[in-house]
């Protein structure tokens, strides 16, 4: 018998993305997301409940979720459950599921990159004397996939082919 496990989520994040990397330099973007759902109860009552999802993107999906997204983002992803566990502080076996990415996408207005922090350079702005290069404003669509990576191996004469003949 085949196994499916496959999430497919819209919703708001619920803090800032964490971006961490591991020793070897993989990027590790943890975050929460809320789900919201709304009916009507059979005595036409509207109910809301919300549901509470951990996620994880890796990799260049996982820089880009926490280059543009911030509290409140909303946010398309597509993913996997995974099951984390742990032995906490006092003894006990511990585990929760979380939804690790592997595709997703910007909603919602763009909001551009996340403040830089007070006296950093406005990088929207172009330097004093110098024109501005050509760049998106906006954040790309697609933050690309976020599954874990596979090992870092380039083709063989380690460069990737470019086929500039894209037919769209």
């Amino acid at each position: 018998m085949a196994n499916v496990n496959k999430v497919i989520l819209i919703g708001n994040l619920t803090r800032d993305p964490e971006l961490r990397y591991t020793p070897s330099g993989t990027a590790v973007a943890k975050f929460g997301m809320a789900i919201n759902r709304t009916w009507k109860s059979q005595t036409g009552e509207k109910k809301e409940e919300v549901c509470f999802v951990d996620c994880q993107a890796w990799a260049r999906g996982a820089e880009l979720i926490s280059e543009y997204c911030h509290k409140g983002s909303q946010l398309f992803i597509e993913g996997r459950l995974q099951l984390d566990s742990w032995e906490g502080k006092d003894g006990q076996k511990r585990s929760k599921l979380l939804v690790v990415v592997e595709n997703s996408q910007f909603l919602g207005a763009p909001t551009g990159r996340k403040p830089q922090g007070e006296g950093a350079p406005d990088p929207s702005q172009p330097p004093q004397g110098r024109p501005r290069a050509a760049a998106p404003e906006d954040p790309p669509a697609d933050a690309g996939g976020g599954g874990e990576p596979p090992p870092d191996a380039a083709p063989e004469g380690g460069q990737f082919k470019v086929n500039d003949e894209i037919p769209f």
